[in-house]
């Protein structure tokens, strides 16, 4: 068994215990990841398909090993990743349907891996269910999703379940300080240190803030520590602990920014599909980045709310004398400034209303009136 299915089985005992299984009693013909997002879904899946591509290779170690190269040039692996909002239906017909029915190039198996399957039209998933059906017996289908109820009843009831939990929170931590650690030798390696790499313990203070306001997510961890993702902590502060008149506005623009960067990035991938032949309109890959980029946006304001409800949430157990259970942990000095003055049952109040705003989003009210009515509530509560 491959490392990272060994650490699956450290960190996800009942995901490494199934896998360990199927690997010794032969694998299902197809599988469904479930579990949030960063739970380590899309790495145990490449090491997976690698242990099943490695069987029956006449040199399992090379397979293996060219299995888990990410991209993988190993021609009996096809990974499919939406290039924008949805899986392309053609894509899944091309690359998924009518590449299952070829026998395997090398070895004695295929492997087919759908990630974000929740992404899949309805036609697209439709479409799957013959092969899902009716697999030939060298394929096998592993599904990855972190919304399995957007995904058809048929194709989940022939899927092999597999449950991902969050990461625990010693586990994203130790990811997270590798990642910062890589990150501080590189700038050693390109010159002078900036003062943010230079100081260990506000780095080790932010990345255990980051652990925590993730819930188990490591993709959402790694963001709020990235550059975006900081603006966006500072955007969703600035709501909570204005300084300015329209304080409402940083967070807004942050939201726009991800939103932006999202966009450019499909639009990147539509264009490179297209020169590899999918057949698309100029118009089609507009709107179709366009809306990568809307929903981004969306995500990443709601994101915002939450972590200004966050602060709100660490404010009250400041005043209730529990500082070991902030989140937010790099800003504690800040916190304990914020709460002067205050009872707790302000700072749950100022979260409530911070939750009251998020359902009002989802009703598609005007997010800038939203952002600034919460404000005004706030300021009633907290002065």
């Amino acid at each position: 068994m491959t490392e990272v299915l060994e650490l699956t089985t450290e960190h996800q005992p009942r995901v490494g215990a199934a896998l360990g299984a199927a690997l010794s009693s032969g694998p299902a013909h197809a599988y469904l990841f479930r579990g949030p997002r960063g739970a380590g879904k899309r790495t145990t899946a490449r090491a997976f398909a690698a242990e099943i591509l490695a069987t029956g290779a006449e040199d399992p170690e090379d397979a293996r090993r060219r299995a888990l190269l990410d991209p993988s040039p190993h021609p009996d692996l096809v990974w499919l990743a939406p290039s924008g909002a949805q899986h392309m239906v053609e894509v899944v017909r091309e690359r998924v349907i009518r590449a299952a029915s070829y026998r395997p190039f090398e070895g004695e198996r295929r492997v087919f891996v759908v990630e974000a399957a929740e992404a899949m039209r309805d036609e697209s998933q439709n479409a799957l269910l013959k092969t899902l059906e009716e697999p030939p017996a060298f394929a096998h289908l592993i599904l990855l999703t972190s919304e399995p109820e957007a995904l058809l009843e048929t194709i989940s009831s022939r899927c092999q379940p597999v449950d991902f939990a969050p990461l625990p929170l010693p586990a994203l931590e130790a990811t997270l300080t590798a990642d910062a650690t890589a990150a501080a030798a590189d700038d050693a390696a390109d010159g002078p240190k900036s003062p943010a790499g230079a100081d260990i313990s506000a780095r080790r203070r932010e990345v255990s803030a980051a652990a925590r306001l993730s819930a188990g997510d490591l993709e959402l961890a790694r963001f709020l520590l990235g550059e975006l993702g900081r603006k966006l902590r500072a955007a969703a502060l600035a709501l909570a602990a204005p300084t300015t008149k329209a304080p409402w506005r940083p967070l807004l623009k942050a939201a726009e920014d991800v939103g932006a960067e999202a966009e450019a990035g499909a639009r990147a991938a539509l264009e490179a599909e297209k020169e590899a032949g999918v057949k698309r309109s100029a118009r089609e890959m507009a709107d179709e980045a366009k809306r990568v980029g809307r929903r981004r946006r969306t995500e990443t304001l709601d994101l915002g709310l939450a972590l200004t409800g966050f602060w709100f949430r660490d404010m009250a157990a400041v005043l209730e004398g529990a500082a070991e259970v902030v989140f937010n942990r790099d800003r504690l000095a800040q916190l304990e400034a914020a709460a002067e003055g205050l009872e707790s049952a302000d700072a749950r109040h100022a979260a409530e209303l911070v939750q009251d705003t998020r359902r009002r989003l989802d009703l598609n009210v005007s997010e800038e009136l939203a952002l600034e009515a919460l404000f005004y509530r706030l300021e009633r509560i907290l002065g």
